[in-house]
């Protein structure tokens, strides 16, 4: 095929015009990324080679500097691409997420920019850092297809041809720029290699270019990464450095894990693990290109996949990491490897001992745990809700906000119980949207009064979560906005006198009220849990939270209107105020509006958008005119 010209897609424009324009503390990051995707391709083709022996080769990774023509060339004999795959993968970028990884570049000042790049995939862009020209020449293995050769200056084009190689694989050349001739040093290369590649398993191989009478001619010099498998090597022999630079390495993360787990297993399933837990979330957790599982798989050092669902349960897939099997079959398929019970296997014991690392860090340093859980509890939760197996576990690493805690204090659900006063029979919970909105909810009035804590949660999963938790130390979980308070005999009895006498005194109101409000309401009954507001929306026990319904709104998801009752606080002076102005005139037109504006008065306490809140905002100013009157007319 004949040379074409090509532009660039608009996001790696975008991208390159960030990269190009801007400053940056750390360049050093394009080398890792350049020698990251080497080994990825060398991966891939090791990975075929299994079953195409045609393919096997002595894999290895060259750099090779150039200071005469200031040239630093990195090749591979790995997958390499053809020419679809090449305008794919660089004059594209079809990784989901990018917007956002491009609107967090401009966000982020510029020292921090370096850290993010290799987390979306992008990471062949960060080379024009350093150089104002790059060409890659490369060939796809077990194709018939001619090479293809890629050159660009990071403008808004690309030139695209057919090139001579005979050999699978990718070399990717940079013409650096003048202020980055360090990276053609030896010392250089090898200071970055060690600190950032040391532990990928194939060679990385130096080769300098030494000037000879005649003409110019390679030298290559020994392997320059150490290609130690980490996760094979006994934990004391390891140190905190080094586990630091592999899980850089395996994450593209340059923040510190929370804490590693270097496991060998024997017995009934016998494999080496090294996992990682974060100490924080990477900007981009939530992509999806993050949400499949974070370990790669490997067979007796063979690389296998880095995508391996079955080998951690999904709510897990924050954890990075290493698993080398001694016992599964090396020519198993992708496909079907999730299925071998070989997999299963190794699935229990990571599972198992992950979850004694987080409750072990959990007993030892609470405030590190705690930090874990605001970023990763959520997965935790889900587990809480998708693992039956380990549910038990899994509910004593929980933790919540409670109404008497301050903001950003948690407690467990074994710290709640134990705090539980004599009298409290249930673990009370309330779920909203933020803590403002609960910690003033009409729905804790009464157990305030009685010195009761309630469980805030304030995350969309917590929904998910109480269902699969109907008891926790024998105690029932239990809504403060659905259904009755279970009480003790004295005070069950009287707030059951209580509410018998406002019901017979109100009778007239409350069928009113009911009459006129019932395509919105279920029920009007006077409530025990109110001590100092006028109303609020209770739901029966079994129907679905107020807070369920806004998610399933927020999801564009269909949920059948639910009529929720209507709960009166039988001494607030609203309700006599009313009943007064009922006895006056029961036809009187401003006493359905009084009915309407109860009934809003509600919804706003849940957090519930009006349906029409011009006509209200102009009820509550009427109210105010007669009010502030009658304050001038005393």
């Amino acid at each position: 095929m004949s040379e074409e010209t090509r532009k660039f897609q608009t996001e790696v424009q975008e991208l390159l015009n960030l990269v190009i324009h801007s400053l940056y503390s750390n360049k050093d990051i394009f080398l890792r990324e350049l020698v990251a995707n080497a080994a990825d391709a060398i991966d891939k083709v090791s990975f075929e080679s299994l079953t195409n022996p045609a393919l096997k080769a002595d894999w290895e990774i060259i750099i090779e500097p150039d200071k005469e023509r200031s040239l630093l060339k990195i090749s591979d004999n790995g997958i390499g691409m053809t020419r679809s795959e090449l305008v794919e993968n660089i004059g594209t970028i079809a990784k989901s997420g990018t917007r956002e990884y491009l609107s967090t570049l401009k966000k982020n000042e510029s020292k921090d920019i370096p850290e993010l790049i290799g987390q979306f995939g992008v990471g062949f862009y960060s080379a024009f850092m350093v150089a104002d020209k790059i060409e890659v020449v490369t060939k796809r293995a077990g194709s018939d297809e001619k090479a293809t050769r890629w050159v660009s200056k990071g403008e808004s084009s690309y030139t695209i041809d057919d090139a001579d190689a005979s050999e699978h694989g990718t070399s990717i050349t940079l013409h650096l720029k003048p202020d980055c001739k360090n990276y053609l040093e030896e010392w250089k290369i090898r200071e970055i290699v060690k600190k950032y590649s040391d532990f990928i398993e194939h060679p990385i191989k130096f080769v300098g270019i030494k000037k000879g009478k005649d003409e110019a001619v390679s030298e290559e010099k020994p392997i320059i990464n150490s290609q130690k498998a980490i996760w094979l090597r006994p934990a004391a022999e390891v140190t905190e450095e080094q586990y630091k630079q592999f899980y850089g390495h395996l994450s593209h993360f340059d923040a510190e894990p929370l804490l590693h787990i270097h496991y060998a297993a024997e017995g009934t399933a016998e494999f080496k693990a090294l996992l990682f837990i974060p100490s924080k979330a990477p900007f981009d957790f939530l992509s999806p290109e993050q949400q499949k599982s974070g370990l790669h798989l490997y067979i007796r050092r063979v690389f296998i996949t880095d995508s391996c669902p079955g080998l951690l349960p999904e709510y897990l897939r924050f954890v990075k990491g290493v698993v080398d099997s001694s016992d599964l079959p090396l020519n198993i398929s992708r496909e079907i490897l999730q299925e071998n019970p070989g997999i299963l296997k190794i699935n229990k014991n990571l599972v198992r001992k992950i979850i004694a690392e987080l409750k072990s860090l959990f007993d030892k340093d609470r405030e590190k745990y705690s930090s874990f859980f605001k970023d990763f509890g959520r997965y935790v939760k889900e587990g809480v809700h998708s693992d039956f197996q380990n549910r038990d576990k899994l509910l004593d690493l929980l933790l919540f906000e409670t109404m008497n805690t301050s903001s950003g204090k948690t407690v467990s659900l074994k710290e709640y119980v134990e705090k539980m006063p004599p009298g409290q029979k249930e673990i009370y919970y309330l779920s909203g949207d933020s803590r403002l909105l609960l910690e003033n909810s009409p729905h804790l009035e009464f157990l305030k009064s009685q010195n009761f804590d309630v469980l805030f949660m304030t995350e969309p999963i917590d929904e998910w979560v109480v269902q699969s938790i109907p008891e926790y130390s024998g105690k029932k979980l239990k809504s403060a906005g659905k259904g009755e308070f279970e009480l003790d005999e004295k005070t069950k009895t009287e707030k059951e006198d209580k509410t018998r006498k406002a019901s017979e005194e109100h009778k007239n109101l409350v069928e009113f009220l009911k009459k006129h409000l019932e395509n919105d309401i279920r029920e009007v009954r006077f409530s025990s849990r109110l001590t100092e507001s006028a109303c609020c929306l209770v739901s029966n026990e079994h129907d679905p939270s107020i807070q369920m319904e806004r998610i399933f709104k927020a999801m564009n998801r269909e949920m059948p209107k639910m009529k929720r009752i209507l709960e009166l606080n039988p001494d607030h002076p609203l309700i006599a105020s009313m009943q007064n102005f009922y006895d006056k005139n029961p036809k009187d037109s401003k006493l359905a509006e009084f009915a309407e504006l109860l009934y809003d008065q509600a919804l706003l306490t849940e957090g519930i958008p009006l349906s029409d809140p011009l006509k209200f905002s102009k009820r509550v100013a009427m109210l105010m005119v007669g009010g502030i009157n009658s304050e001038i007319g005393k």
